[in-house]
């Protein structure tokens, strides 16, 4: 288990440099995920994070309640971000956490579980966030390999969830990436 948090640190640390990278002018840049801008988009993955220590803590989504709804980033979207994730992480990496009950809008999960799902959700969107202020989109091909494994087990869930867009078709010969972000409803 200790692997999925050194996964998820590292996927933190990519949607991180994308995140510190967005210029001033560019927070109301359009996204792969139409309905967002980039502020939106990082708000998303802020507001994630700051779901996580509570969760991992043990409370229930009725006991978090609203408190993470709407604007999570403020003034400092940045130091926003930056602070959610040390949160987010130092929950993750407490001794037990992955083996913790985690009770979710679908139901109770294991910690890893959830872990997972929030690694692979920052992985996505840090492609996401660096195809819309013109960054380096390259994702580490052992980080792709493990979300997509992990990710084909719930398609059916995926899929119906929305979350994700539907599949996207690639081209034979299509590169790793290609295939990946295609899975997760991108167009590359």
């Amino acid at each position: 288990m200790n692997d999925l948090t050194e996964l998820f640190g590292r996927s933190a640390d990519l949607f991180d440099e994308r995140v510190r990278a967005v210029g001033d002018d560019q927070w109301d840049n359009g996204t792969p995920c139409t309905e967002w801008s980039v502020q939106d988009l990082v708000n998303h993955l802020t507001n994630e994070c700051l779901w996580i220590p509570p969760l991992m803590g043990g409370q229930t989504i009725e006991e978090v309640g609203d408190r993470f709804d709407g604007d999570c980033l403020g003034d400092d979207p940045v130091g926003s971000w930056a602070d959610a994730v040390a949160t987010a992480r130092a929950a993750a990496s407490e001794t037990g956490a992955l083996d913790r009950t985690v009770n979710l809008s679908f139901g109770n999960v294991p910690g890893h579980v959830y872990i997972g799902q929030v690694f692979t959700d920052l992985l996505v969107h840090s492609w996401d966030l660096a195809r819309s202020i013109g960054f380096d989109e390259a994702l580490p091909r052992d980080l792709m390999e493990v979300a997509y494994e992990g990710a084909k087990g719930y398609e059916k869930e995926l899929r119906d969830s929305g979350v994700f867009g539907d599949k996207v078709e690639v081209a034979p010969g299509a590169s790793f990436q290609e295939e990946f972000l295609g899975f997760f409803g991108r167009r590359s």
